[in-house]
C-alpha cells in the first residue's frame, strides 16, 4: 500500500515531467500557448514516468547480468547536472547509431577534468552540456565496452532516462544503485510505477 506522503511526492514529480515535457514541446513550436496548459494536464493524467527497455550485453555486468535484463526507467525530457547525477546508470543515445541505445553509468559532467592513464593523451575539460559515461564491467576493454573511453563525450541532450530497477531473471531482481541523490528522487515513482509481473512478462531472457 503506497502511503499518501508518497503519492504527494509523486504527484509532485509528475506535475514537473509533465511541465517541462510540454514547455520542451511549445519551444519547439509543436504546440501553441492556448495548447500549453492543456498539454501540462494532459500529461499528467495520461502519461507514466517510467518505461521498460531491454538492455543485453556484458558491458553493465554485474549491475546488469551477463545475458541482459529488462530494466525499468525514469523518463528524463530534458537531461542537465540538476536532473542528472555523477553514479547515475542512463539510457542515452548511441552517438555511432541514433537508432540504438546503450545504457552507461555516468562518470563526469560539464567541468570535470578529464585525466587518461595513457600519458600521451592530454587533459582536457568537459566543456557545457557535455558528459562521459562509462561500462560497469572493468574486465572489458574500451573497444568492448563501447563508452567515452572509445567515442569520447556525449551531450547531456543524449540522455533520455536513468534506470531505476533491474530485473535479471523472474528470481533475481532489485532497484539500481545510481546516485543517492536521484535514488531519494526516484524512491516514490519506484514505489507508484513499478510491476515486476509486468516486467517479468516483458522479460526477453
Amino acid at each position: 500500500m503506497v502511503s499518501l506522503s508518497t503519492w504527494c511526492r509523486y504527484l509532485v514529480h509528475k506535475i514537473e515531467y509533465s511541465f517541462t515535457l510540454s514547455w520542451k514541446s511549445y519551444k519547439r513550436g509543436q504546440i501553441n500557448d492556448r495548447e500549453l496548459q492543456d498539454a501540462v494536464w494532459k500529461n499528467v493524467f495520461q502519461e507514466k514516468l517510467t518505461y521498460l527497455h531491454w538492455s543485453k550485453g556484458g558491458a553493465m555486468v554485474p549491475t546488469i547480468g551477463e545475458q541482459g535484463g529488462t530494466l525499468l526507467v525514469r523518463k528524463i525530457p530534458s537531461a542537465d547536472p540538476n536532473r542528472v547525477f555523477v553514479g547515475d546508470v542512463v539510457v542515452v543515445k548511441d552517438p555511432d547509431n541514433s537508432d540504438n541505445y546503450l545504457v552507461r553509468r555516468l562518470a563526469a559532467t560539464e567541468g570535470y577534468e578529464m585525466v587518461s592513464k595513457d600519458e600521451k593523451d592530454e587533459p582536457f575539460v568537459l566543456e557545457k552540456d557535455q558528459c562521459w559515461v562509462l561500462a560497469d564491467n572493468e574486465k572489458l576493454k574500451p573497444k568492448e565496452a563501447k563508452d567515452s573511453r572509445l567515442f569520447g563525450p556525449v551531450p547531456m541532450t543524449g540522455i533520455v532516462g536513468r534506470v531505476i530497477y533491474c530485473l535479471r531473471t523472474a528470481i533475481n531482481h532489485g532497484p539500481v544503485q545510481n546516485s543517492h541523490y536521484s535514488m531519494r528522487k526516484d524512491s516514490p515513482v519506484l514505489e507508484v510505477e513499478l510491476d515486476v509481473d509486468d516486467m517479468v512478462k516483458n522479460h526477453k531472457a
